[in-house]
């Protein structure tokens, strides 16, 4: 039997088919082994081969083989460092959801998250929400990141879950496809899922005062059926994004303002770091790259962390 995976929770897995039957699956045991280097081989959005077994009356399927994927996106694993953890496989598109002070989205964060998504080929769009809460200043905010994300082809859509700014336009993007929802804790994921698909009723979570930041409230990713054809993948906050497995050279690439500049750069191999004639480096001094764009560049070229976020999924 072929099913897609909805939910995942370490060792268990639920499958649902083409005729709508939904079935709880684990892993035949060599499966695990098989050069795979992900904490889990199978994820949200596979596509996998299973058999039926029943066991004290109680039915459930052994998966045995997953289908190729057409992309995936990963990030570190914070418990085990040299292992990476798939988030969701066979996305469609990333709603990235960024928040300007309830609680902060860093623009590194930002960045190494777009980094990702390019080098899988996963369309993203960035949400700023709670655009309801803001002052003036913070509105501000908001509209120079979004001219900075717009200017090299990001879609930027204001939004706000409590009055329903701009969630038909949301809805309207997610029709006929598999969307991923990310960002820290506490951006209000959750919120606007349910602001979305009120009938889905997901767990939501007040912002710890304390520290600004989001609790958890989604500890595993899942998948849902929406009733206007579209499917869902609520995940896990996410505090802190290690990029994965990129040689220095081909950083820049995913870099859409650096790519572009590229070839008028004059070595091939240009790191955009202490080269002659760097077109990138000539950008950013004429002020045609955001410097903060550069220094999440020069960050990742340097195989720095973001330690001062450093956090893990809740029960990764």
């Amino acid at each position: 039997m072929t099913g897609l995976v909805y939910k995942s929770t370490g060792s268990w897995y639920i499958v649902k088919t083409d005729l709508g039957d939904v079935y709880e699956c684990r892993i035949k045991g060599k499966f695990r082994i098989k050069g795979i280097k992900s904490t889990n081989p199978i994820a949200v959005g596979d596509y996998v081969d299973f058999e039926l077994e029943t066991d004290n009356n109680q039915v459930s399927g052994i998966i045995h083989s997953i289908h190729d994927r057409t992309n995936y996106i990963v990030r570190k694993s914070v418990n085990l460092s040299k292992q990476t953890h798939i988030i969701a496989a066979n996305i469609d598109q990333v709603f990235l959801m960024i928040t300007i002070n309830n609680p902060p989205t860093l623009t590194s964060f930002i960045d190494r998250f777009l980094v990702t998504a390019n080098a899988y080929s996963i369309k993203t769009i960035l949400l700023f929400n709670k655009i309801d809460t803001y002052d003036e200043a913070t509105l501000l905010e908001v509209k120079y990141l979004a001219h900075v994300y717009r200017k090299i082809g990001y879609e930027c859509i204001g939004v706000s879950a409590v009055t329903g700014k701009n969630v038909d336009k949301v809805k309207a993007l997610m029709h006929g496809k598999v969307s991923m929802f990310s960002g820290h804790s506490g951006v209000g994921k959750s919120t606007l899922v349910n602001a979305i698909e009120p009938d889905l009723n997901i767990k939501t979570k007040e912002i710890s005062t304390l520290h600004m930041q989001g609790q958890h409230t989604t500890t595993f990713a899942e998948m849902f059926d929406l009733s206007f054809g579209a499917k869902i993948i609520d995940t896990p906050g996410i505090k802190g994004f290690g990029v994965v497995d990129m040689d220095q050279e081909e950083i820049g690439d995913y870099f859409p303002e650096f790519f572009k500049l590229k070839q008028d750069c004059k070595f091939n191999n240009c790191l955009h770091v202490k080269e002659p004639h760097c077109a990138v480096k000539k950008a950013l001094d004429h002020d045609e790259i955001a410097f903060s764009r550069y220094r999440s560049y020069l960050q990742i070229l340097e195989g720095e962390d973001e330690h001062y976020r450093t956090d893990n999924w809740e029960n990764e």
